[in-house]
């Protein structure tokens, strides 16, 4: 069991309030760098003329990994779109490399189009992640390409969006379920997704940004002190899964309805026609 830690920061701003990437190849610590070859054997080897460039993000690369708990994310830029491309290679070569090292606590390797990485006309998820939290191990380095993001309704959007039917997904994947490491893993993703959303609902009060849950608890209370335990408890079962289903369904048709009638009043006034992206400010 894990406690909940106050760890994880608020993105960095610079003057003119563009988030600042700290991710940075320096910070990682050399014991990666063994994982970091296998990910971009895997990729090289199943998709040998499709890999354009290979990211990481998450804590690795800022330097704030913890020993058996923080799990490796890499993001993998194809040429073609993944849809287009066979992928069932992908999750057996994440449990591989997850099982050669102790440290970690898995690996994820997300796919996307080229097309899609380097999307600048409007606020994405996937190019706003390699601008602000990304570093390149392999291939063309887009970071630099991209636009620069603020903490702004537009970001927040990309959040908030989508919640409805995440949370959705998450029910049907777990309505009768009797596989408990699948049943951990929906409960730990969605959890994710309602806290870093609880952070989204706050984000133009605010003018502050996190992926870390911790620090996205805090920013969610200062708005919203009467869902403390609801929250807390979303965050807990973030980073200690619950490995029964009808517990996650009952949590998440309470505080994940209520969310859900937050992100719908949040949408009302920042994106009233339901724009799926909304254009940088």
């Amino acid at each position: 069991m894990i406690e909940i830690k106050e760890i994880g920061t608020l993105c960095a701003l610079d003057e003119k309030g563009y988030i600042i990437n700290q991710s940075d190849s320096k910070n990682i610590n050399n014991k990666f760098q063994e994982v970091i070859h296998l990910i971009k054997e895997s990729c090289l080897s199943n998709l040998p003329n499709e890999i354009h460039s290979i990211y990481l993000r998450g804590s690795v690369p800022r330097g704030l990994d913890i020993d058996s708990v923080s799990d490796v994310d890499a993001i993998i830029v194809t040429y073609s779109d993944p849809d287009d491309i066979d992928l069932d290679w992908v999750e057996e070569a994440a449990q591989f490399i997850d099982q050669q090292f102790h440290f970690i606590k898995g690996v994820e390797l997300g796919v996307c189009s080229l097309h899609e990485a380097s999307e600048s006309n409007y606020v994405s998820m996937i190019p706003f992640i390699l601008k602000t939290y990304g570093i390149c191990v392999y291939g063309k380095n887009l970071i630099k390409e991209l636009p620069n993001y603020k903490p702004d309704s537009a970001l927040g959007n990309e959040h908030l969006i989508h919640l409805s039917s995440l949370i959705e997904n998450a029910k049907q994947d777990l309505i009768g379920n009797e596989d408990i490491e699948d049943i951990k893993d929906c409960c730990s993703w969605i959890m994710r997704i309602m806290v870093r959303a609880g952070g989204a609902l706050v984000i133009v009060q605010e003018k502050s940004y996190t992926r870390d849950l911790y620090p996205a608890y805090k920013l969610f209370l200062k708005h919203y002190p009467e869902k403390e335990e609801e929250m807390r408890t979303a965050l807990w079962y973030a980073i200690n899964p619950l490995s029964n289903a009808g517990e996650i369904l009952d949590f998440i048709n309470e505080f994940g309805s209520w969310m859900e009638k937050e992100a719908e009043n949040w949408l009302q006034v920042y994106n009233p026609t339901k724009e799926r992206h909304l254009p940088f400010q």
